[in-house]
Order: C-alpha cells, then structure tokens, then sequence
C-alpha cells in the first residue's frame, strides 16, 4: 500500500475538477508523516471501527485501514465520496473491503445511517468551520465512540482542551468535558496542508468518561453553560437571571448549588454547572 503524496494529491484533484472550498472547509493533508502521526497518536487497536470525517482525497484514510477493524467515511461532496473507495481500490486492495462511505452531512449524521457494526473511535481533519458542532453531534449521538483524535485549528483545540480559569475556557471546553476528559495532543504546522491554510492547527484527543452524576438531563445543564458565557463578562447572579427567571432564583440556585453568585462562569467545572441545573427553582 502507498499513500498519496503531493503531486498525486494535486493531480487527483485535477482529474476530479476539485477546488479546495472554505464553504466546506476543505484543507488537503498532503504530508505522509503528519497522517502517519495522526494514526499513531490516536492509540488505535486492531478491533477498532474508525469514523472518519471528511475524509477528502483519502491521505488519512489510506494510513488508517491497515491499522483497524473497518473505517466508516462520512463525506459531503458526492465527487469525493464516489472516488475514495476507487483510490482505495487502486492503492491498498487488500484492505478495500474494510472501507465503506457514507455520504452525508456530519453534523446531522445519525447512527442508523452508518454500518451495524458502530464506530468506537473518531479519527479526523475535520473541516475548521463546523469542528466544535461535529466533535459535540458526535459525542451525544454515538455512545459507542472510545477515542477521539482530531485535527482542528489551533485556537479550537485551546477552547476543547481548556480548564476552568483559563481565558479561553468556555462552551466548546464544558460541553466537551461532559463527555470526555481532554487534551492537546501536539501542534501541526500549516505547510502539511493543500491549500495552505492562514492559521495553524493542533491535534485534539478525548477519551470517553461517564458524564457527572446529577439528576439534571443534559440538555438543561448545557442550558446553564449557555446563559453563563452568553455575558461572561457579568457575574452569574446577572447572567444567568433570564434562564432563572429573574437574578434573584439565579441567585438562589447559585446558592444551593454552593457556588458563589458573584463568580464568573469561566470559573466553573462541568459539575458546578450540573449542580446549577439541579438546584432551579
């Protein structure tokens, strides 16, 4: 088997009158290492069933199949959805029956669209402009997923992996917490990537946990962290008074919870904030 590189990545794009779209967010992997690194990173096991969005002109998916069990490949474009299971076909047979292609929107991809067999690892370049939504769709609608290990910009891989009191800790950083304990993984620089993209990147990895306990369901906790950094500048007591109902039972659930009223929401955990939900009048 051999991966695609450079030349053969920019020809395939040309033969399939294929142009790098920032409306779908489409930045080429083009290096051999960074995808080799990806796999190696991500800690997959042979049993494992991959779920790999966008998976564009194959680099990653080629570096994944030898690795594990199946890989599931979500892809919006139609073009690039018919030519990955030809690329495979022409450069790693023997392990082309270990691919199959869903052509769908990741964001709204639910688990009756994809094989019986349900992913339990997520290995993606995700697209920049909808990375948070697909990593959170993903995490709520397939609990089967272990592992996950994703290439995002650099600036969303802080905001996933940020702990309370950090500047860039909040929405994307609770809701991800909820699911999973997080991590930076390492950065890659741009020149990995056809087109050459204006920001840097970094990989994420997320290893499944039960989420906190609390009677709170977790839609009216993400409800909480919502309201609290919709005006993060203010204090809890004042941003959380329209979910309350006024900041006087924001006041008295941010009491009960034990969680002082003048606090901010960047300075709360996941379970701070399942306590606030528990605790509305």
């Amino acid at each position: 088997m051999s991966l695609l590189g450079p030349v053969e990545i920019r020809n395939l794009a040309e033969k399939l009158d294929i142009r790098p779209t920032k409306k779908l967010g489409q930045n080429f992997v083009i290096d051999g290492g960074t995808v080799r690194r990806i796999v190696r990173v991500a800690g997959l096991r042979p049993d494992d069933v991959v779920i790999e969005v966008g998976p564009g002109l194959g680099s990653l998916t080629l570096a994944l199949l030898p690795e594990v069990r199946a890989v599931v490949a979500v892809e919006i474009d139609p073009v690039l959805a018919a030519q990955l299971p030809l690329t495979v076909a022409e450069r790693a047979p023997e392990f082309a029956d270990r691919l199959t292609v869903v052509l769908a929107d990741a964001m709204r991809v639910l688990p009756d669209d994809l094989p019986q067999e349900k992913p339990t690892a997520l290995v993606a370049n995700l697209p920049y402009n909808v990375s948070v939504p697909v990593v959170l769709h993903l995490l709520e609608t397939l609990p089967s997923l272990r592992t996950i290990l994703v290439m995002v910009q650099s600036e969303v891989a802080d905001r996933l992996a940020a702990g309370p009191g950090s500047k860039v800790y909040g929405i994307p950083s609770v809701k991800a917490a909820w699911y999973a304990d997080v991590r930076r993984a390492g950065p890659v620089g741009r020149t990995v990537f056809w087109p050459i993209p204006n920001v840097d990147s970094g990989l994420v990895a997320m290893t499944r946990r039960e989420p906190p306990s609390t009677r709170a369901a977790r839609e009216d906790v993400f409800a909480v962290v919502d309201a609290a950094f919709a005006q993060r500048r203010k204090t809890l007591r004042a941003a959380l008074a329209s979910w309350a109902g006024t900041a006087a039972a924001a006041e008295q659930a941010l009491r009960a919870a034990g969680i002082d009223p003048s606090e901010r929401g960047e300075q709360l955990t996941v379970e701070d904030f399942a306590r606030i939900a528990e605790n509305r009048a």
